[in-house]
């Protein structure tokens, strides 16, 4: 389809194998547009396939997407501006991600944003928002970010190649890998920044049915938990500074406690309730706090994204997801929590699935995704 399309002829291209990756078995340029490379390798996976990227692609800052993404048309400079601002110290930069369901989309570009019609994918919105405009800026001002999603991530091409590119055998590569150059850069003792800018946007297709989520769900979580076994000698060391005693802190009580601390929470304050031990103001005062913050800091990053990036034009949209940022904490949170397991056991049983992620796609007749 791709050599169909954009009338691709075979190419002769030198590349060094600075990382390993399946063998490649030709590349493509197009004759229209000669800044177009494709290349066809043996199937090796995700990672596999970046790696084959980075060792082909010449420029010192490479960007990674997923194929269910669409940037808007200045992303690539907004998030390129830390790299010229501050070239020396920047490695790695991560943009916002938001839910392209919904939206009008025309030959590759979001022409209208319009919030989702799927209950999942107006939920997965107002989680995105808070996410991306509340939790990554916050790590990025304290360079302890440990993950810049791989949906959107520029690199500088040296650094990843150094560290030996994407890991293999892991379904979290985006994360393993900034974990990865965190861990570089603080060994060698230089100065560095991995940096979120919410200006450049990315917009991706959402999962709107609860098995494609869960799954998505779970294998984030595995990942995120993988990562932590390969690199846990970094915790609360201070060659590592703020990366290990924050930054993977954070990831032992939230990725690797958090989802048995929370199931023991749904169990037995109900149970202690019951017996009489919890009395009942207490139980309701405790409730009315965890669901009031959950819903603040939600509306909050809903308030956030709409004075900095006003990308819902219309009042209504604002009050649909409002109304989402409170839904959320009353049923999707605790589905949520169950999914996190399922991704602890299958971290346990060394699980390397991906499961089958259904996609409805940009195209004119995409449903959810277009209109």
């Amino acid at each position: 389809m791709l050599i169909d399309t954009f009338e691709l002829r075979p190419a002769q291209r030198h590349y060094d194998l600075a990382i390993a990756h399946a063998p490649i078995r030709g590349i493509y340029t197009a004759t229209h547009q000669p800044r177009l490379i494709v290349i066809d390798k043996e199937n090796g996976g995700k990672a596999d396939a970046l790696n084959a990227g980075v060792n082909v692609s010449r420029a010192p800052i490479f960007c990674s997407m997923d194929a269910d993404s669409l940037l808007e048309p200045d992303a690539l400079l907004r998030a390129v501006r830390p790299f010229v601002e501050d070239p020396e110290r920047t490695v790695a930069v991560g943009g916002t991600v938001r839910i392209a369901n919904g939206c009008v989309i025309s030959h590759g570009r979001v022409v209208e944003v319009r919030p989702p019609r799927n209950l999942l994918a107006l939920l997965q919105t107002v989680e995105y928002l808070r996410a991306f405009l509340m939790a990554r800026l916050a790590w990025s001002r304290i360079n302890a970010l440990t993950i810049i999603s791989g949906a959107f991530g520029l690199f500088r091409r040296a650094r990843v190649i150094e560290v030996g590119g994407y890991t293999h055998g892991t379904v979290g590569e985006d994360m393993e890998l900034v974990v990865k150059l965190h861990r570089l850069m603080r060994d060698k003792r230089q100065p560095y920044r991995v940096a979120f800018v919410p200006e450049p946007v990315c917009w991706t297709e959402a999962p709107e049915s609860f098995r494609v989520l869960g799954r998505q769900r779970a294998r984030w979580h595995r990942g995120a938990l993988e990562t932590f076994e390969r690199h846990r000698d970094m915790l609360v060391k201070p060659r590592y500074g703020r990366v290990g005693f924050v930054g993977f802190g954070y990831i032992l009580l939230v990725d690797v406690l958090g989802p048995i601390i929370e199931l023991l929470g749904y169990l037995l304050i109900p149970a202690f309730w019951a017996a009489g031990v919890l009395s009942t103001d207490y139980l309701l005062a405790f409730l009315a706090v965890s669901f009031t913050f959950g819903v603040v800091i939600s509306v909050g990053a809903l308030a956030l994204e709409e004075s900095e990036l006003r990308r819902f034009p219309r009042a209504r949209h604002l009050v649909l997801l409002t109304a989402m940022a409170v839904l959320e904490n009353f049923g999707y949170r605790q589905i949520n929590n169950l999914w996190r397991l399922r991704g602890v056991w299958q971290y346990l049983r060394k699980s390397q699935s991906w499961g089958t992620m259904t996609r409805r796609g940009f195209g004119p007749t995409g449903g959810g995704a277009a209109t």
